[in-house]
Order: structure tokens, then C-alpha cells, then sequence
């Protein structure tokens, strides 16, 4: 019973995290036996380094379901694992065959929802997540939630360098603001300065990992912290969303009257 208390529970977490590479078989158990102590509902990865034929590479005990976008050459390389705990029910997956982003469309909770992984480029990152977005304007709604590595710090809190936002940067954030997508960790941190990645070569810290949602569902978004990695070199973002209001009205539609 409990089991099944858990499947139908309103709550899901996402979480997501640059792993920089999964070739050594010490560094997937790290992850895996991170995987398993963070327990979200669904972890995004990206920059695997695995090829399309590596995917048993990457096991974690009760995250079954994986799935991965790669690239011909051992680049990029995005994945989703979603928890066998969680009753979420999957209708359709997009790849992009460079590796640089997966799509899924499903149902938690009976509910819509559509999970965007994106690793953007190193090399013109706003441009690529604009065109991105753009390509994938019909994918995106109130029940969107776009996690990854964007490489690209959207504001000037979201760096210790103090340069000047350029062109690219206010075209995409205006691109963001034109789709109703919001930066979940910004709008309820306003005013925290915390940080994701850190450049050796620049010696700046900066937050170019984000998960962004779109307005309308801004009250199902309960929580959002970031999460240090010690195996990777960037730091991971988890997010705690809450369906229970949802639930609640369905529970009630289907309360049978007793006639006496």
C-alpha cells in the first residue's frame, strides 16, 4: 500500500546536472549512488560523453526507464531517467541527433507535462537556444518545464565577472519573456547570488544551469535550491513541484453522492 501511495503522491521533483562525461565506471557509480540519495521523480543529464549503444552504462536501482539524444562522435549527449515510484506515463520522445537536447511529452498525476533537456553549445549558446525555442514553439505550454546546461548566465546577478549584457543575451531573454518562460530559481531567489560552474581558465563562478516554467504554473512551484556536485564541475538544480490542488479537485469529480 505504501508503494502505491508513493505513485500517486502530487508532489515531483526534477533535477538536473552537467555530469561532464560518464566514461569512467567509477565516476557512474558516484552518480548512480547520488541519483539514488537525491531521489527526484526525474533527473536530467547532460554532457554524457556515451554513445547511443551505452546506455546500460548508466544503471541506477529503480530509475529504470532512460532515455538519451547522442551524437555520432562520444560529444554532448542529453538523458532522462524518470523513477519507476512516480505514475509517470510517456506518449512521446524527441531526440536531436547531435545530442544537444531530448523532449519528452507525457502525464504525472494524469496531467500533462512536457520535460525539455537542452546541453547548449559552448559556442554561440543564445543564439542556438533561441532558434530552439523558436523551433519548438508548438511543444511549449503552461505545463513546459525546460531544465539544462545553457551556457550562458541569462543576467548579471547570475556571475561574478561584472561584463556588460550583450545583444544575444537580451534577445534571448526576451525571447524567454515573449514565451511566458520565467527562470524558476530567479523569481523566487530575487536577490541570492549562488552559482553553478566555476571557469578555471576565466576564475569566475557563474549560473549557466537552469530550469525554467512558464508563468501560468508558477504556484505549482514549490521549491528550487541548488545542489553541490563533487564529481562534476558544475553544481546541480532540483525543483519540487506540487500537483496537490490538482489532485484535490479530482478526487473530489469523482466522490460518489450516497443516496439514502
Amino acid at each position: 500500500m505504501s508503494n502505491k501511495m508513493a505513485a500517486l503522491s502530487p508532489h515531483i521533483s526534477t533535477i538536473t546536472l552537467n555530469v561532464n562525461g560518464l566514461n569512467s565506471p567509477i565516476k557512474r557509480h558516484r552518480v548512480a549512488t547520488w541519483i539514488k540519495e537525491q531521489d527526484p521523480t526525474i533527473c536530467c543529464l547532460q554532457e554524457r560523453h556515451l554513445s547511443s549503444n551505452e546506455k546500460h552504462r548508466l544503471r541506477v536501482k529503480g530509475w529504470k526507464t532512460i532515455l538519451q539524444a547522442n551524437g555520432k562522435q562520444k560529444k554532448a549527449g542529453a538523458a532522462i531517467l524518470t523513477s519507476d515510484k512516480a505514475d509517470f506515463k510517456i506518449r512521446q520522445i524527441k531526440r536531436d541527433k547531435k545530442g544537444q537536447n531530448i523532449i519528452i511529452k507525457g502525464t504525472f498525476h494524469q496531467e500533462d507535462i512536457t520535460l525539455i533537456n537542452i546541453y547548449a553549445p559552448n559556442t554561440a549558446a543564445p543564439k542556438y537556444i533561441k532558434q530552439l525555442l523558436t523551433n519548438l514553439k508548438k511543444d511549449i505550454n503552461y505545463n513546459t518545464i525546460i531544465l539544462g546546461d545553457l551556457n550562458i548566465p541569462l543576467t548579471s546577478m547570475d556571475r561574478t565577472s561584472r561584463q556588460q549584457i550583450n545583444k544575444e543575451r537580451v534577445e534571448l531573454n526576451e525571447k524567454l519573456d515573449q514565451m511566458d518562460l520565467l527562470d524558476i530559481y530567479r523569481t523566487l531567489h530575487p536577490k541570492t547570488a549562488e552559482y553553478t560552474f566555476f571557469s578555471s581558465a576565466h576564475g569566475t563562478f557563474s549560473r549557466i544551469d537552469y530550469v525554467l516554467g512558464n508563468k501560468a504554473s508558477l504556484n505549482k512551484f514549490k521549491k528550487i535550491k541548488i545542489i553541490t556536485s563533487i564529481f562534476s564541475d558544475h553544481n546541480a538544480m532540483k525543483l519540487e513541484i506540487n500537483y496537490k490542488k490538482k489532485a484535490e479537485k479530482r478526487t473530489q469529480m469523482w466522490r460518489l453522492k450516497t443516496c439514502y
